[in-house]
C-alpha cells in the first residue's frame, strides 16, 4: 500500500514538473530568440562568457546543495523534526557566509580574470563588466534560494514549481518587452533584468517556504555535529562539482580565450537547447529521487532499489525520444528558432544531445550513492575525468583543432561515467550487481537500435533537401516520437508493466 502510494505521488509530482518544464520552455525559446536578435550574436556572447566566470566560482554552491537536499529529505523520511529544523537553520546560514565569499572572490580573482583574460572587443568592455557586477547579484539571489528549494523538494511539493513557473514566464516575457523599448546598453540592461527576475523568484519561493513550512522560520544557527555532516557530505560533491563546472562555465570562458564571442554564443545556445531538452529527464528524477532516498531510509532496500533500475530505463526512453529529432532536426530546429545560426551551433547542439543520453545513467545511478550517503569514492573518481577532459580540450585548442573537439571531448568522458564508472561504484558500495546493471543497458540499447531505422529512412527521402522546413522539422519529429514509442513499448517494458498500464488505462476509460 506504501508502495502504490509512493508510485502515485512520483506521476503525480512529475506530471506538475512537466506542466512547469512545458510551459516554461515554451516562454524560454520564444524569449532566447528575441534576445538574441536584440543583443546580436557577440553581446549575447559576452555575456554567456562574463557569466561563466561567476558560475566557475559558484562551484561550491552546487556540492552544497546536494547534501543539503539530501539531509533535509532524509531527516524528513526518519520523521525527527526537530533535528529537521536544526539542519535547515544550519544549511541556510552556511549559505550565507558561502554567499559573501563568492562575492569577495568574484570581485577581487574574478574581476581581474575578466579584464585580462576574456576577450571582449575594447568597445564593449565597460559594458561586460558591468553585466559581470550584476551577474555575481543574481549568483546571490540563486544562492540563498537552495536551502528553500530543497525544503520544497524534500516535501514532494513540486506542484508549487509549475505555479511559480507561470510567475516566472511573465516576469520573463516583460524582460524581452523591456529590453525592446529600453533607451540604455542593450547588455547592461539586460543583466539587470534578469537580476530583478531572479530575485523576484527567489522572494517568491521563500515566501512560500516561510508560510508552509516550519523549520523554514527556524532561526540562522550552526549546529557542529549537523553542519560537520553536511559539510562532510559535500565536501566530497565538491571535487565533482568542480569538474562540471569546468567542463560547463569553463568551457565557454575556454572557448571565448580561443575563439569569438559569437563562437561562445554558438555553444550556449545549443547548451540552452539540450538543457530544456534534458529537464525532461530531470523532472523525473527530482520526483522519484525523494522516494528512493526515503525507501532507503525506511529500510526498504529492495523497493529503493527496484525504483531506480527502472526509472533509470524509462528515463532513457523519455530522453530518446527528444534525442532523435532533435539530432535529425537540428538545422532546421535552430533555423525555426532563431533565424540566425550562430556559428558551430548545429554541432555543438547535435554532440550535447547525444551526450546527454550517456548522462541519463550517470545521474540516474548516481541516485543509489546518494540515497546511502556514500559518495567519496564517486566524489574522487568521477571528477578525475572532467578534470582531465578540461586540460585535453585546452591542448586540442593550442594545437588549432575546430571549437567542436571540445564537444566530443565532453561526450567521450559522459560515456566514460555512465557506462562504467558510476556501475562499478553502485555494485561496490551499494550491493548492485552486474546483472541488474545489465537489465537496464540491454533494453535501452534495444530500443535505440529499434528506433533508428524508420526515421533515417523517412528523414533521407524526405529531408529539409525534399521539404519545406516547418514540414520536413513536423514530418521527423512525428516519425521520431511514433518509432521510440513503439520500440520501447515492445523492447522497452516487460509484458507485467504493459499488462499493468493497460489496465491503467481501461480503469481511466471505463
Amino acid at each position: 500500500m506504501e508502495e502504490k502510494t509512493g508510485n502515485k505521488t512520483i506521476a503525480k509530482n512529475t506530471l506538475f514538473l512537466y506542466f512547469r518544464m512545458m510551459f516554461t520552455m515554451a516562454i524560454h525559446l520564444y524569449t532566447s530568440r528575441v534576445i538574441l536578435q536584440i543583443l546580436g550574436v557577440d553581446d549575447f556572447g559576452i555575456y554567456q562568457a562574463v557569466g561563466g566566470v561567476v558560475g566557475m566560482i559558484t562551484f561550491i554552491n552546487a556540492a552544497l546543495a546536494v547534501g543539503t537536499s539530501r539531509f533535509l529529505t532524509f531527516e524528513l523520511g526518519a520523521g525527527d523534526y526537530e533535528k529537521l529544523k536544526k539542519t535547515f537553520a544550519t544549511v541556510l546560514t552556511a549559505h550565507v557566509i558561502l554567499a559573501l565569499i563568492i562575492v569577495f572572490i568574484s570581485e577581487t580573482v574574478g574581476l581581474w580574470f575578466v579584464y585580462n583574460k576574456l576577450q571582449i572587443p575594447a568597445e564593449r568592455l565597460d559594458a561586460g563588466v558591468m553585466a559581470y557586477h550584476l551577474s555575481i547579484l543574481t549568483v546571490v539571489a540563486q544562492l540563498m534560494l537552495v536551502p528553500y528549494n530543497a525544503t520544497i523538494i524534500s516535501h514532494e511539493k513540486m506542484s508549487v514549481f509549475a505555479y511559480a513557473s507561470i510567475v516566472d514566464a511573465v516576469l520573463s516575457l516583460l524582460i524581452v518587452y523591456l529590453l525592446a523599448v529600453g533607451n540604455i546598453d542593450k547588455l547592461v540592461l539586460y543583466a539587470f533584468l534578469f537580476l530583478c527576475v531572479k530575485t523576484g523568484m527567489t522572494v517568491f519561493y521563500v515566501t512560500y517556504c516561510l508560510r508552509r513550512f516550519s523549520e523554514a522560520r527556524s532561526k540562522l544557527l550552526i549546529d557542529k555535529p549537523i553542519l560537520r555532516n553536511v559539510l562532510g557530505y559535500s565536501g566530497w560533491n565538491l571535487l565533482s562539482n568542480g569538474a562540471i563546472a569546468l567542463n560547463n562555465q569553463g568551457a565557454l570562458i575556454l572557448l571565448n580565450m580561443f575563439f569569438s564571442p559569437g563562437v561562445v554564443a554558438g555553444r550556449a545556445i545549443a547548451n540552452q537547447v539540450n538543457m530544456a531538452a534534458f529537464h525532461f529527464i530531470t523532472n523525473f528524477r527530482t520526483a522519484a529521487n525523494p522516494q528512493i532516498v526515503k525507501r532507503y531510509a525506511a529500510k526498504d532496500y529492495d523497493g529503493s532499489k527496484e525504483l531506480l533500475l527502472s526509472s533509470t530505463k524509462y528515463s532513457y526512453y523519455l530522453m530518446l525520444m527528444l534525442a532523435l529529432p532533435i539530432c535529425l532536426v537540428a538545422k532546421p530546429l535552430l533555423q525555426l528558432w532563431l533565424g540566425q545560426i550562430p556559428p558551430y551551433s548545429v554541432i555543438f547542439l547535435q554532440l550535447a544531445i547525444v551526450t546527454s543520453l550517456f548522462q541519463v545513467f550517470d545521474t540516474s545511478f548516481y541516485a543509489a550513492l546518494y540515497a546511502k550517503g556514500q559518495i567519496r569514492e564517486n566524489a574522487i573518481i568521477s571528477p578525475l575525468v572532467g578534470f582531465i577532459a578540461f586540460p585535453v580540450m585546452y591542448i586540442l585548442f593550442k594545437l588549432g583543432f575546430s571549437p567542436e573537439s571540445m564537444a566530443w571531448v565532453s561526450m567521450i568522458g559522459v560515456a566514460l561515467l555512465g557506462l562504467l564508472i558510476k556501475p562499478l561504484l553502485i555494485i561496490r558500495i551499494v550491493d548492485y550487481n552486474w546483472r541488474e546493471i545489465i537489465s537496464v543497458f540491454i533494453p535501452c540499447l534495444e530500443v535505440t537500435m529499434a528506433s533508428l531505422p524508420l526515421p533515417l529512412l523517412v528523414y533521407y527521402y524526405m529531408g529539409e533537401n525534399h521539404l519545406p522546413v516547418m514540414l520536413c522539422f513536423i514530418v521527423t519529429v512525428a516519425i521520431c516520437v511514433v518509432s521510440v514509442a513503439l520500440s520501447s513499448w515492445f523492447f522497452g517494458l516487460t509484458r507485467d508493466m504493459r499488462t499493468k498500464l493497460i489496465d491503467v488505462v481501461k480503469k481511466k476509460k471505463y
